[in-house]
């Protein structure tokens, strides 16, 4: 076994390398980025390196840096990770030819599976059923665009060197064909640093699967079993879970001999993924192989109590697999969802900023944390926003469902914008619960997953009164006992000689703003919440959670606090309230209306398409930007002539940038 690695990555995956690396007795080397030098994976590590400037072109993505902070370290072995260079076969190749070994495949079969092309080509000659299209080298406009019109339509636009959902576009007409292609390309040579693109018959309603394959020095390939990833958003997986609850024990099976029969036939070593797409019927057909560590992975380790980073370190030392493909253990059911820096209510945008709060729930036999950040860590605008990983495990589907839900509702985000709403939405959609989700139910329905939900119950309310009230009665009693510890008038209880005063609140939730009056002390008020009254009674808040009851009935309530906005949970969805000190109103409508377009979020321009003094329609193409390697098209926000354009290509900007200005005509 080695005594030494490096990791070639950032973030989550890093760190979770590094648990199996300490328990393991190995050393870790981290390397990092200008940006992450006060990263979570660098804190953890034993050592670190740092590689270049923030950009991952300037550092994550220059294989020569990283063998030699793995040479300068002395470390025996990379490993990659998933993305960056993780189905690089020149790095692997690098790697190997400075006498350290790749935590991987070989580079030959990465060869031929790092191009989705190529991987269609060879599986259909292995006999593996593939969706028609087309994977040739020839990348002339003309010829892409014969062969999307002889494969027909709907049509599948696919990075050929991608993964991660990145470079990938529907198009349903041949005439949005070249737009379409346009993007893909440039996304993808943004991503990967390789624009070539196939392309494939889209399968309509299909059910993602994949199935998580292994194998050694010694001749052995095995499979782990499947893990479905149908609730997909643009092709970005957001919840994942084994086993799937549509395959058939039959099917099970024949998708298994597929991926081995896959892996063998280019002699697969180490982690890898064989996806397939299965249509309503349960025909399937292969979509890729995936050379490296899965995002999802946690699953399988959930369901199989297997450590697949353990598995690779191993094959890579040159031990054979621990287990045969009869002794794969299979107990119970697992799903994971993504927490991402990211804003639902504006497309899902990325986002980014300091994380003031995060509170997630602990570890535990049921709840399982992989998380690359901690509180007071930046989400920065240059890599993958991704905050962590929630993995649950439970006897069957109900129960782990069930775990997901509680999991969610202990956790707190502070300082960025999350999908934490999204992802309590998935879980509990009937779509998810009954199991009939395919890959583009979230597109096609999205407005079910993020519409606002219904108007905050009065007695919510009064459960937020009864937060605010509770931390200003402790604030008060602090500041009292600071100045006279011992003085009757230090008290700050709202004692009167006929009675406590009274307090006015105003609050707001949901869009609203709420009065409420309070009376009383010390965990004990009565509330009247828009023309309502409320006894609340026994009162007390601690560790983000407030215990009181409400006309005595006894509630349990998670309760976060962000400076004046406390987050409940009332057992099924979050809800935000504000506090408004008393001279402070409603406010009012703060947009300009002046034309002016903004930077929806920090990044870079990569495509203007306007010029000054032209006449555009509402909603015409303006600009495109790219963050977090994804693409957004900025758009004229009324009918008009470009008056200004202050951005070119290349332009990094922050949010709210002003890009350009449209006048009225």
């Amino acid at each position: 076994m080695f005594e030494k690695i490096l990791i070639a990555n950032r973030g989550e995956i890093a760190c979770r390398v590094i648990r199996t690396c300490r328990r393991l007795g190995i050393a870790s080397v981290a390397v990092y980025s200008e940006a992450d030098a006060a990263a979570l994976h660098v804190r953890l590590a034993d050592e670190a390196y740092c590689i270049g400037g923030p950009a991952p072109a300037d550092s994550y993505l220059r294989g020569d840096a990283v063998i030699q902070a793995a040479l300068d370290s002395g470390a025996q072995a990379i490993h990659p990770g998933y993305g960056f260079l993780s189905e690089n076969a020149a790095f692997a190749e690098a790697v190997a030819a400075a006498g350290l070994v790749f935590i991987g495949p070989g580079a030959g079969s990465m060869r031929r599976m790092g191009s989705k092309a190529g991987a269609k080509q060879l599986m259909a000659q292995a006999g593996v059923p593939v969706v028609p299209g087309y994977n040739g080298e020839d990348q002339a406009l003309a010829t892409l665009s014969r062969e999307a019109a002889r494969t027909g339509f709907p049509l599948m636009v696919k990075a050929a060197h991608g993964g991660g959902g990145k470079g990938m576009r529907v198009v349903h007409r041949l005439e949005d064909f070249v737009p379409a292609l346009e993007s893909c390309q440039r996304e993808a040579l943004g991503a990967f640093g390789r624009d070539r693109v196939l392309l494939e018959r889209y399968v309509s309603s299909p059910r993602h699967i994949e199935i998580q394959v292994f194998g050694d020095t010694h001749g052995n390939v095995i499979h782990l079993n499947e893990r479905e990833c149908s609730a997909q958003r643009r092709y970005q997986k957001v919840l994942e879970e084994s086993p799937s609850p549509f395959l058939t024990p039959q099917l099970r099976q024949a998708m298994g001999e597929a991926a081995v029969l896959a892996a063998r036939a280019i002699d697969y070593v180490n982690a890898g993924t064989v996806e397939f797409i299965v249509d309503p019927d349960g025909a399937f057909y292969f979509m890729e192989i995936n050379t490296r560590l899965q995002v999802e992975h946690p699953v399988t380790e959930m369901v199989t109590g297997l450590d697949l980073v353990e598995w690779q370190l191993r094959v890579a030392a040159g031990e054979p697999l621990p287990l045969a493909q009869a002794q794969v253990p299979q107990q119970g059911h697992a799903i994971e969802v993504r927490l991402y820096a990211e804003d639902p209510e504006s497309g899902f945008l990325p986002a980014s900023g300091t994380l003031r709060a995060l509170q997630l729930p602990p570890p535990s036999a049921h709840v399982r944390i992989d998380a690359g950040v901690e509180a007071g860590d930046t989400v920065t605008v240059f890599y993958d926003p991704m905050i962590a990983k929630l993995i649950v495990h439970d006897a069957d589907r109900a129960h782990a469902l069930a775990r997901l839900r509680g999991a969610l509702a202990q956790c707190h985000v502070a300082g960025t914008k999350t999908n934490l709403g999204f992802l309590e939405a998935l879980a509990r959609h009937p779509a998810v619960v009954e199991a009939r989700i395919d890959t583009g139910y979230l597109d096609r329905h999205l407005d079910e997953f993020t519409k606002p939900g219904e108007p905050p119950a009065r007695s919510l309310l009064a459960a937020a009164a009864t937060a605010f009230l509770l931390r200003q009665q402790a604030e008060e009693r602090r500041r009292a006992a600071a100045a006279e510890p011992h003085s009757p008038w230090a008290r700050a209880d709202g004692w009167r000689l006929h009675g406590r005063a009274p307090r006015r609140l105003r609050l707001q939730a949901g869009g609203q703003v709420h009065a409420l009056l309070a009376t009383g002390q010390d965990g004990d008020w009565t509330l009247e919440v828009d023309g309502s009254r409320f006894a609340i009674s026994g009162a007390r808040l601690a560790d983000g959670v407030m215990d009181l009851r409400i006309d005595g009935q006894g509630r349990r309530v998670p309760a976060f606090f962000d400076g004046d906005t406390v987050e409940l949970h009332d057992g099924r969805r979050r809800l935000p309230v504000h506090w408004l000190p008393a001279e402070r109103g409603e406010g009012g409508d703060e947009s300009s209306g002046d034309g002016r377009v903004l930077a929806p979020m920090p990044g870079r321009v990569v495509l203007v398409k306007a010029t000054a003094g032209q006449a555009v329609a509402a909603g015409a193409e303006l600009l495109v930007m790219e963050a977090m390697k994804m693409e957004l098209t900025v758009r004229a926000p009324r009918e008009g002539i470009v008056a200004e354009l202050r951005a070119v290509a290349g332009d990094f900007v922050e949010a709210d940038t002003v890009l350009a200005r449209v006048a009225a005509e």
